[in-house]
């Protein structure tokens, strides 16, 4: 089983890290593809430590496991060193790093334009995090950005900012009314930042491919979700990278008939931070039941995430356009308690009933939610380890997800441990 994927089915936060440390232990690397460090993953270890990731791949907390930052990732090397260093602090060995030279660096001017143009945006904002990954990610595709293997050396360094600059500066200033971005301190920044990162700076797919070909087993942690992807979310309502699978090829280097299993996380309802269409979000007690309960706030930013229901229709679309086969449930605990537990099952559209992703943005805009009604269950959850331990309403839940998204559902989580699981089907042999 050399390559594997791991993705959101949702908007993002479903419990990725949770699952990557479950795997951990069990294969050889672990890669970051794709995003950057607007996102996070939160990872509580056997003895309750807590460890919140932001650009490092979870796998950084297993024993063994090669960590890799791929091509697909932009880098934020002071945030990065900041995380290397507190990892380090609390014993973690972070030798096993490896990041891509290829992979984009996000300088000063990401992060001062993804900031003004935002404000600048108003009501009409994305929601982005403000630390530069969408600018990083344009000039990327501008073929003007700046990468890793640029802080190796200082002329094409130099040379690459200031012909950036050149532009950005008068957008910061004559536009935005800003200050410009200093050239010279820019540099000796950045090469500072160099001599601490040469070490880790490596031909990263190389390493991979000699990897599967020595049937080591590699795992693919996407950032953000399915609905986040640039492609195939809710555009414009999305990150500025594709976190489906097809992007782990691309965002890893590795070939797509390397990849034999993609396994996708969802939550047992539906979270989504930032601005954009959610069609089972919730604006009542139940709503603040599920953020409260489920401690709904960003690993990263700490904002608020908005709750719903849990949407077959989303999920069922992430299982097919990633091809998944395996499905992980996440936080079902966070809904013990409740007399009744609605899945959406459809949209009404216009006065139609849909069951698939509309194709256009208005019609997804205006969907309302066709809900089934599941009784609830009362007993506490937790402490579950076999699906006979589980409330038999809990049971016909989790066989209601599987049968409205047509994938096995193999593992469910119920509750934030690693090891707070119920076990249907290994994820690994």
């Amino acid at each position: 089983m050399p390559a594997i994927v791991l993705i959101g089915a949702q908007w993002g936060d479903e419990g990725k890290g949770k699952v990557t440390d479950l795997l951990g232990e069990r294969v050889d690397y672990v890669v970051r593809y794709s995003g950057g460090n607007n996102a996070g993953h939160t990872v509580i270890t056997p003895d309750g430590q807590k460890y919140a990731l932001h650009l490092m791949p979870s796998g950084a907390l297993s024993p063994s496991a090669m960590i890799i930052i791929g091509n697909g990732v932009v880098v934020d090397p002071k945030v990065l060193l900041t995380e290397i260093d507190g990892l380090a602090e609390r014993g973690v060995d972070v030798s096993r790093l490896r990041i891509s030279g290829d992979a984009h660096l996000i300088m000063p001017h990401h992060r001062a334009l993804d900031r003004v143009i935002e404000r600048y945006l108003g009501s009409s904002r994305i929601g982005t995090t403000g630390r530069g990954i969408g600018p990083a990610y344009g000039d990327k595709v501008a073929r003007i950005g700046i990468r890793l293997q640029d802080l190796l050396d200082p002329g094409i360094l130099r040379k690459k900012l200031e012909l950036a600059l050149r532009e950005k500066n008068q957008i910061l200033f004559k536009v935005y009314n800003r200050k410009a971005i200093d050239l010279d301190a820019t540099v000796e920044e950045y090469l500072g930042y160099a001599e601490r990162l040469k070490p880790y700076i490596a031909e990263t797919r190389a390493m991979l491919w000699d990897a599967l070909d020595r049937r080591e087993t590699v795992l693919l942690e996407g950032a953000q979700a399915t609905m986040l992807d640039m492609d195939h979310g809710t555009y414009p309502f999305v990150t500025s990278s594709n976190p489906t699978a097809g992007g782990a090829c691309v965002g890893a280097g590795i070939p797509p008939t390397a990849i034999t299993k993609v396994i996708a996380v969802s939550k047992a309802y539906t979270t989504r931070v930032g601005a954009g269409p959610f069609p089972t979000e919730l604006f009542d007690a139940n709503g603040e039941h599920l953020r409260k309960i489920g401690a709904e706030y960003g690993t990263t930013t700490g904002r608020e995430r908005r709750c719903g229901w849990f949407d077959a229709v989303v999920a069922r679309y992430a299982c097919r356009l990633n091809g998944v086969t395996d499905l992980v449930i996440t936080k079902l605990d966070v809904l013990t308690g409740l007399p009744k537990v609605p899945i959406c099952v459809g949209y009404e559209i216009n006065g139609v009933r849909v069951d698939d992703m509309p194709m256009s943005q208005t019609d997804f805009h205006h969907a309302k939610p066709v809900y089934e009604e599941l009784d609830g269950w009362w007993e506490d959850i937790t402490k579950a380890r076999t699906p006979d331990e589980l409330p038999e309403n809990a049971r016909r839940y989790i066989a209601r997800v599987e049968e409205l998204c047509n994938t096995k559902v193999s593992v469910v989580g119920v509750g934030p441990g690693r090891d707070e699981n119920v076990l249907l089907h290994p994820l690994l042999p």
